[in-house]
């Protein structure tokens, strides 16, 4: 969904109001330091008068003046730093504390949109904040090996259920370090509630954190998007798709659960195979297996996945239901 006036203004006001709150913060630390450290308010005041005294000689024809300037301004600079490193403050205490370094909280570099600005798009227009509630929780720092079996064996590879996810972490622990570095794709499948969700959920906090754009959807949440753009005339699907297409990572969840027909068959073919000829990333989890996708989804989107992605097959004891016996058994005791 493209951003209406409405919507661009109320992300645009929320960048005000960062700024704003910022130059708060720091007049407030100046005002702090400046009380505690009296000489670091006379270095400031040497900074400027000494900047205007070498302006007007400039201005005059002393062609000495900018390199005397330059190098009285970096002495002064340097004892101001070492002013505040000897009482506890880091060098860049008078620097706003910007959310996003790279356009210094004003949505913008350069006259074209940042990525922090696309991904307060995408959290507005697709309704993402809930996720961000979730990613607090479902993230590599939570994550719990307890509900995994090393009895319970995959005849097929000899591994047990915790060793396979063990496995699973390490390759998205691999997936998150070499992001931008390398085109990669992953593919969780298996039973229900062995935690594909909850990996992909670890995947998108990190990424989340380090700057990239993401975007999450549920199988029936994406193709009802497509559904939307395809026929509601209406509407100005251009943006719509451009974010879906280019964000750093979509996440498709519980691929199958949608109702499928020819439309949302065409509709994943294309959507995939567009994004890996962009080199963009996608995570797609199903509890179909590798046979049931290759007969509901045909043989070319399951071509693209097979030879695109990292599959792993996730397998064990469903989490929440030994969760919610776990409970009752404490309650007992």
């Amino acid at each position: 969904m493209a951003l209406s006036n409405t919507q661009y203004n109320v992300l645009m006001r929320a960048y005000e109001e960062r700024q704003l709150k910022n130059r708060r913060i720091v007049v407030e630390r100046i005002k702090e330091v400046y009380q505690a450290l009296p000489h670091l308010l006379e270095i400031d005041d040497a900074i400027s008068s000494l900047s205007v005294k070498q302006a007007k000689k400039l201005m005059d024809g002393d062609e000495t003046a900018l390199a005397i300037l330059h190098d009285s301004l970096n002495e002064l600079v340097r004892e101001k730093h070492l002013l505040l490193s000897q009482h506890g403050y880091p060098e860049d205490y008078f620097e706003p504390p910007y959310a996003c370094r790279d356009c210094k909280d004003t949505g913008y570099i350069g006259g074209k949109k940042c990525h922090c600005f696309e991904q307060a798009a995408i959290d507005l227009v697709y309704t993402q904040s809930n996720i961000r509630r979730i990613l607090e929780v479902e993230n590599f720092a939570h994550f719990s090996y307890d509900y995994y079996s090393d009895e319970q064996v995959n005849p097929a590879t000899g591994l047990s259920s915790l060793a396979t996810v063990r496995q699973a972490v390490r390759d998205c622990h691999e997936f998150v370090r070499t992001f931008d570095t390398g085109f990669h794709n992953l593919f969780f499948y298996g039973d229900t509630g062995i935690g594909k969700t909850y990996l992909s959920n670890c995947v998108a906090k990190e990424l989340l954190d380090s700057g990239h754009s993401v975007i999450y959807f549920t199988a029936p949440s994406l193709f009802h998007v497509f559904e939307k753009n395809a026929f509601d005339r209406l509407r100005d699907s251009d943006e719509d798709y451009r974010r879906i297409l280019e964000c750093d990572l979509l996440i498709i969840d519980d691929l199958g659960t949608e109702l499928t027909n020819a439309f949302t068959v065409s509709q994943l073919f294309l959507c995939l195979n567009e994004r890996i000829l962009r080199q963009k990333s996608t995570i797609i989890s199903t509890n179909l297996g590798l046979g049931q996708l290759a007969e509901t989804y045909s043989e070319r989107t399951f071509s693209r996945i097979s030879s695109s992605y990292t599959i792993i097959k996730l397998f064990g004891n469903d989490i929440r239901i030994q969760k919610k016996l776990k409970g009752q058994s404490c309650q007992a005791t």
